[in-house]
């Protein structure tokens, strides 16, 4: 196993993140924080759901002593989003935390005066979160992913791993705002790849054994899957039916591939839940959103998951390997 950290600087909005030390402390008393995630429960959400906790321990905020947390799990149900969203504001909490792409438009919709961080999310100006990074404006800010900026590096490595490939499959929940963003970004990278994408839908879960069989039909012997929520939930399957398919499967981060996919090319996303705290204490502090940059990521993980690779009967060149920050054998 090999860990190599690297930093990688993302235009003149990108925010270097140093350690929040305890010496901070915070500053308002027993802060009440609302927080919106999508999956069923804490478990669902690991390793994130701990993270974000131990941001705030990093700051000096613990539950129980000194802050208290309200947390909702909508299931990845629109209505429940709807629903949870609007029970945090009435609660009357002081800061609202919106984990995923498609939590922080609900958070948005039900309060336009509570401050709203969104984390994880893939395109926050596109999505109409803020006006621009640099300027939020608003209630919200928060940390980005920049996911579809993003696809072009996975379709590089998967094509460097499989240098005979023609076609790629690209999955996609079309009920998400983001989806048509990735497809456009998809197929512009992989043009410059010589790479034809198929794009293949699946709203629920319980689509994606009909969803594979069609690839299967299709031909296809690799698929890029990005950053979405439902996606996240469905990992262990998606990545089981990516093996039974015989589908070089790359992913958005190093998490959803521990579940079984062959790679993975994205930000560091325990670091970006435990960042959160650094800007939920500015707010409780006297920040005001609109005042506050989106942070981007700076710090990005390849890993490379021989056991799948094994699994598929594929030999992973060394140029990748040496350039891996992991590599799970």
């Amino acid at each position: 196993m090999r860990r190599r950290d690297f930093i990688t600087i993302l235009g003149a909005t990108a925010v270097a993140w140093p350690h929040a030390g305890r010496a901070q402390g915070p500053v308002k008393s027993n802060p009440r924080i609302g927080v919106l995630w999508h999956a069923a429960n804490a478990e669902g959400e690991e390793p994130y759901f701990t993270a974000l906790r131990e941001g705030f321990e990093d700051i000096g905020y613990v539950e129980g002593r000194n802050i208290t947390f309200y947390h909702r799990f909508p299931n990845e149900l629109p209505d429940r989003f709807r629903a949870m969203a609007a029970e945090l504001v009435s609660s009357g909490v002081d800061v609202l935390i919106g984990l995923g792409a498609a939590v922080a438009p609900y958070l948005k919709e039900a309060t336009t005066t509570i401050p709203i961080v969104f984390v994880i999310v893939p395109d926050p100006v596109g999505s109409k979160l803020v006006d621009s990074l640099a300027h939020p404006g608003g209630n919200a800010t928060g940390l980005t992913t920049m996911a579809p900026e993003l696809s072009g590096k996975r379709l590089q490595l998967i094509k460097e791993t499989m240098p005979e490939l023609t076609r790629i499959g690209l999955l996609v929940n079309p009920a998400a705002q983001i989806a048509q963003l990735y497809v456009q970004e998809a197929r512009a990278a992989a043009a410059t790849l010589g790479l034809g994408v198929q794009i293949f839908e699946a709203r629920s879960l319980d689509q994606l054994p009909e969803v594979f069989d069609a690839m299967s039909r299709a031909g296809l012997r690799a698929l890029m899957v990005n950053q979405e929520g439902l996606f996240f939930v469905g990992r262990e399957r998606i990545a089981h039916l990516a093996i039974e398919h015989r589908l070089a499967t790359c992913v958005w981060s190093r998490e959803t591939l521990e579940a079984g996919a062959l790679m993975s090319y994205g930000p560091d996303l325990v670091a970006i839940c435990r960042r959160t705290a650094v800007l939920v204490q500015k707010i409780l502090n006297g920040a005001t959103p609109a005042e506050l940059p989106v942070e981007q990521p700076t710090k990005f993980q390849f890993v490379i998951n021989l056991r799948t690779a094994k699994a598929l009967g594929l030999a992973i060149p060394q140029s990748l390997l040496v350039r891996a920050d992991e590599v799970i054998e």
